[in-house]
């Protein structure tokens, strides 16, 4: 396929939010290069634990819309875990109870039920939930849109000008605080530490009485450990005390992940917004920009979702 006039739309970012919104825009016929600076598997949705969930995403009403939508993608996608990394897994969210304000999943999910003592010491909700295993389904993702017809481009980008096509969509998450420019783009940083799974099949999340998050997703091979919640913090280095904390913190949810070999560690940076920002706008040569970023710790939760929604935006201009 040629650049230039001939393609009808650049997604700029190769995340799950750039390639899952490509995916969509190809699979409805239109001709689509994502252009992303790192490889797909090195982006920074490769950190995320995955689990389907909002989490640090507004505004809520839109985020819950957005989450049921890609609930739909993605129970049909567990049917096939082994090509798609998604799986349908069972859990407890600590710290949270069957009532009005999660009425919107409830309604979705009718297996959701109080946690019992045995699941968990405090208060939870019991759920079965997707969790996705981020280094297969971001490949996954780039093949479905390469038979689709797509392009992925490895490519540094300067401005969202440089993008040759009459429609641009920019899912470029924490970059578009550069790019649009956007300071309302913040960094919240995670740190995760992937340990030998020593025989957990469930997940976890528990926030316990000091504020301190601990989780554990059951991944193919491994299990994963978090997490951290720092606003505003840009390092992207490992930081050796906090991954001693947030195993310390698991093993006391679950005492044998203490003896679990560490295989690696990893951190990520969520772009943070006080809303998603998901809109059509028009530049000033006639070319159409959609936006379709911010999304905090919720991108693969709301992934397929605001795709639907940014693909409605771009069609009256394709």
């Amino acid at each position: 396929m040629e650049s230039g006039a001939n393609n009808d739309v650049v997604v700029v970012g190769g995340g799950v939010i750039g390639l899952s919104t490509a995916v969509v825009l190809a699979e409805r016929g239109l001709r689509v290069r994502v252009w992303t600076r790192d490889p797909v598997e090195r982006t920074t949705s490769v950190v995320a634990g995955a689990l389907w969930w909002p989490y640090r995403i507004r505004p809520a009403a839109a985020a819950r819309a957005w989450a049921l939508r890609s609930l739909d993608v993605y129970e049909e996608l567990a049917s096939q875990p082994e090509v798609t990394g998604v799986r349908m897994v069972e859990g407890v969210m600590g710290e949270t109870a069957l009532d009005e304000k999660v009425a919107w999943a409830a309604a979705r999910l009718p297996g959701l039920r109080a946690s019992t003592a045995e699941e968990y010491a405090g208060s939870g909700l019991w759920a079965r939930l997707p969790l996705v295993d981020m280094t297969a389904h971001l490949p996954w993702l780039r093949e479905r849109l390469v038979r689709a017809g797509g392009v992925v481009e490895e490519r540094a980008v300067g401005g969202l000008g440089e993008a040759d096509a009459p429609v641009v969509v920019n899912c470029t998450g924490l970059g578009a605080r550069e790019l649009v420019p956007d300071a309302a783009v913040r960094p919240v940083r995670g740190q995760l530490v992937v340990v030998e799974n020593p025989g957990i099949s469930t997940w976890l999340v528990s926030t316990g009485a000091d504020g301190e998050m601990a989780y554990f997703f059951p991944q193919p091979g491994q299990l994963v450990l978090g997490g951290t919640d720092e606003e505003d913090v840009w390092s992207t280095e490992p930081d050796p005390a906090v991954a001693e904390a947030i195993v310390r913190r698991c093993a006391a949810l679950r005492p044998e992940i203490a003896g679990a070999r560490v295989l690696a560690h990893r951190v990520g940076l969520r772009p943070a917004r006080e809303a998603v920002r998901l809109e059509r706008e028009l530049l000033p040569d006639g070319r159409v920009l959609v936006h379709n970023y911010g999304h905090g710790g919720g991108g693969v939760t709301v992934a397929w979702g605001c795709a639907q929604e940014a693909a409605g935006l771009v069609g009256p201009a394709a």
